[in-house]
């Protein structure tokens, strides 16, 4: 899981990568170098975009404006900020 996590200044970056229309919200291990995450949320007008904000935020324990998409607006593979939080405490929130 390390692969999936690059510490920064302002937090945490998660590499993700999203499977949309599933029966419920639920990280599900690796899929190469990122997190494998699956969302009820369908990939449409960007509900799977905030799903995956609102997924992560309850999960890294941070309000969901801590949580900015970086990178793959329109794209399975997504880049996500989590505010506020290291690398080590990421890695064992993900554990």
């Amino acid at each position: 899981m390390n692969s999936a996590l690059t510490e920064t200044q302002e937090g945490v970056i998660v590499a993700v990568y999203v499977q949309p229309r599933a029966s419920r919200d639920e990280v599900v291990g690796m899929h190469g170098d990122a997190l494998r995450v699956r969302l009820t949320a369908p990939p449409v007008e960007g509900a799977a975009n905030r799903r995956c904000r609102e997924f992560l935020a309850k999960l890294f324990g941070v309000p969901k404006s801590d949580v900015a998409l970086v990178s793959g607006d329109k794209s399975r593979h997504k880049r996500l900020l989590i505010r506020g939080v290291d690398a080590a405490a990421a890695f064992e929130r993900l554990k």
